[in-house]
This record gives structure tokens, C-alpha cells and sequence, in this order.
């Protein structure tokens, strides 16, 4: 299938974005993204390279951006910042301060990037809506941006939990997965109990993230449901 300069040149920003969200990317994976063949896909690569985009290639790996580089701020269209703003507001709607603050900072920052007339159009579509006046609703859990951490780097965390008996017990965990429900879950390995529990973030009275790593569980989310479920 033939495709247009100008096809190509979005294309050519596409994959550019692409790295921007994965430390490592596959020919395979940008094949099946954009629907083409790998061989186009590795024009495309050659092509920016020879436009100074410094990609290097991981033997086995993949295709990576070499470390520092920085690609210019990411422009979005009228609707997609429209659709961050909506999102913002289902944020809101959250249980946890932590994963708001962080998602709001992140939005002032999104903002900052935008053109001058989209940024006016930004700022009054999230002054004139709301989700059932989510701002003022109470939060009953803090951890979130904390375990987000500990999660991606693997580090041992200390919790003083309540059960639904109200009885605290102190236990060392290793965090697995977070599921957004009513309240948010954690899904961790317990060392006390030996075993995968979940811990509801608004019974976790105190936390800490210890300096301990530990290993990485060696299985997807899915794979977790089928085998403890």
C-alpha cells in the first residue's frame, strides 16, 4: 500500500511518540500499530536517524532512545485536551489525595504545552464541568502514589493494616497489582501469611517503603486471576 508524504510524516511523529511512552520498542510492535511491514518500519527508523533522532539498537531487544535525549513536548489536538480534561474530572471522583495531586500536577504540565487558543478552551471546559461535584468528596486513602512506586521498583513494604474486625496486625509485603474499585486494592505478596492477599488502601493506617527489593513475580495480571481464582 502506497502512502502520502504527508501520511508518512505522521507516521514518522507517530513512532517518535512511541518512544517517548516505552523504554524499548519492537519493529514487530510498530509493525502491528501502524499496520505495515516490518521492512517499512525500518525505512521509517533509518529515516530518523538520518534526521539526528539518536535510536539505538539493543541486540535481541528491540530500539531504544539514546539516554538523555529529549524529543520537543508532544502538541495535542483540541479534543485530546478535551478528553484529559473530562478524565481529570473522573479523577476527582477518586478515593485516593495522593493519586489526585499527582494526576493534577501532571494536567497543569499538559496545559503548559498547549497553544495559547486551546489553552483558553481547556481552562473554561474544566471550569464548566463537573462529575456529581466530585471535588469536595471525602478521601480515605493516601498510599497510592507511594505504592505506585514500590510496585515498579520492587521494594518491600511495611503496612499497620485493619481487617474487617477491626484488629491491626503489621505485616511486610511485597506489592503486586492495584484494581480500582469502590476502594482502591492492593493485590501483594504477604510474607506473614505466605501467600497473595488483597488490602484495602483505606484500612492501611500507617506505611512505609522499606529499602528491601525483592524479585519480580514472573506473571501478568490475567495469569494471577487464573491461577488464584
Amino acid at each position: 500500500m502506497e502512502y502520502s508524504e504527508t501520511n508518512r510524516l505522521s507516521r514518522l511523529t507517530a513512532i517518535l511518540i512511541q518512544f517517548q511512552t516505552k523504554r524499548i520498542i519492537t519493529a514487530a510492535e510498530l509493525s502491528d500499530k501502524f499496520n505495515i511491514s516490518k521492512r517499512t518500519i525500518y525505512r521509517d527508523i533509518k529515516s530518523l536517524e538520518e534526521a539526528g533522532v539518536p535510536i539505538l539498537t539493543e541486540e535481541g531487544k528491540g530500539y531504544t532512545l539514546m539516554k538523555g535525549y529529549k524529543i520537543p513536548p508532544v502538541m495535542f489536538t483540541e479534543n485530546q485536551a478535551n478528553a484529559l480534561i473530562l478524565a481529570e474530572q473522573l479523577v476527582l471522583n477518586n478515593k485516593d489525595s495522593s493519586f489526585i495531586k499527582h494526576y493534577s500536577d501532571a494536567i497543569e504540565k499538559i496545559k503548559a504545552v498547549l497553544k495559547e487558543s486551546e489553552k483558553d478552551k481547556v481552562n473554561l471546559l474544566a471550569q464548566r464541568t463537573r462529575y456529581e461535584q466530585n471535588i469536595n468528596r471525602e478521601r480515605n486513602s493516601h498510599n497510592l502514589a507511594d505504592l505506585q512506586h514500590a510496585l515498579t521498583n520492587y521494594f518491600t513494604v511495611k503496612i499497620e493494616y485493619c481487617n474487617e474486625s477491626n484488629q491491626v496486625s503489621s505485616r511486610i509485603i511485597e506489592p503486586f497489582a492495584l484494581l480500582s474499585t469502590e476502594n482502591w486494592l492492593l493485590v501483594a505478596k504477604c510474607r506473614l501469611r505466605k501467600e497473595f492477599r488483597y488490602f484495602r488502601l483505606d484500612r492501611v493506617q500507617k506505611m512505609e517503603l522499606l529499602s528491601e527489593k525483592f524479585t519480580s513475580h514472573q506473571m501478568s495480571l490475567q495469569e494471577f486471576f487464573d491461577k488464584y481464582h
